[in-house]
């Protein structure tokens, strides 16, 4: 693949260049967050929900500039590297990761943040819609729950070996549990489990990231008048759970098809799925 631009705190380099230093408190101790968005139509997605999440998870990890990342600074500088990469008018992936800047041990020098943009060319089509993912539980390694359970954090090695067992048995998605063995949340995505008429989605205190997508689908079923119950969750109710379906801000929502030996259907899904096009992008 030819090399990229992307934006190094301000400076737009290619991406073979070397950025980073031993001293980057990113790779020495994951201090960092980010935050994975869709640019879509000329514009990103839900960008008032991502920048909301995005301040608020700066301001718990005691960084003093987070008000620096609203919404203009977000889009204009996506919009500066999409033009750069010749990106335009297409669908494009942004990651952004923010990070404490300088140096220092456990304590930081400074909480002072710096920033690296990036933003990649989506496929047509990411998966076609009519083909539900195949998921599996990863149980080898479970995630503990704090407040910080819900920061999208540069700290995932939980994810990491999730995603090794995903790739060895080549399945589409695995299901992480917390610590007390509920459900929490998918390798990429929120979960969403259908049952008896009522949508449940794991609760924020049960390790669930606060995903950006799970609040827009929680929003389209309320509005749909399908009862929705954030809750602890038993893996069990996979067994008997009529739809389940993972969400993100990139894919939208995603009907799963198949876990072991049990299919699902596709009707709750496939009705916010069809919402998500038209649902409004913002306040």
């Amino acid at each position: 693949m030819s090399a990229q631009y992307i934006n190094f705190n301000g400076s737009l380099v290619l991406d073979t260049e070397t950025i980073l230093t031993s001293e980057n408190r990113a790779f020495r101790y994951g201090d960092g967050i980010f935050e994975t968005m869709l640019w879509q139509d000329g514009t990103i997605r839900y960008l008032h929900l991502h920048v909301a999440r995005l301040q608020d998870s700066l301001r718990m990890l005691y960084m003093e500039d987070f008000q620096k990342y609203d919404g203009y600074f977000i889009k204009s500088k996506v919009e500066e590297l999409i033009r750069k990469n010749n990106f335009i008018g297409q669908k494009v992936r942004v990651r952004l990761i923010v990070y404490r800047e300088g140096s220092g041990l456990y304590s930081p020098d400074t909480n002072r943040s710096a920033y690296v943009l990036q933003v990649s060319r989506m496929p047509d089509t990411i998966r076609d819609k009519k083909l539900g993912l195949i998921v599996d539980l990863y149980t080898e390694y479970k995630k503990p729950y704090s407040e910080l359970s819900k920061l999208k954090s540069n700290n995932s090695l939980i994810y990491v070996m999730a995603g090794l067992y995903k790739k060895k048995h080549a399945f589409d998605e695995v299901l992480i549990l917390n610590q007390e063995g509920f459900l929490c949340e998918g390798l990429s995505s929120n979960l969403f489990v259908y049952y008896e008429k009522t949508l449940y989605t794991p609760a924020l205190s049960q390790a669930c990231v606060a995903g950006v997508m799970r609040s827009v689908v929680m929003d389209m079923a309320t509005d749909e008048q399908i009862p929705v119950v954030e809750a602890e969750i038993s893996p069990e109710i996979m067994k008997r759970a009529d739809e389940i379906f993972c969400t993100n801000a990139v894919q939208g929502v995603q009907w799963v098809m198949g876990y072991k030996q049990k299919r699902y259907f596709n009707k709750i899904s496939r009705i916010l799925q069809e919402k998500l096009t038209t649902w409004k992008y913002e306040d």
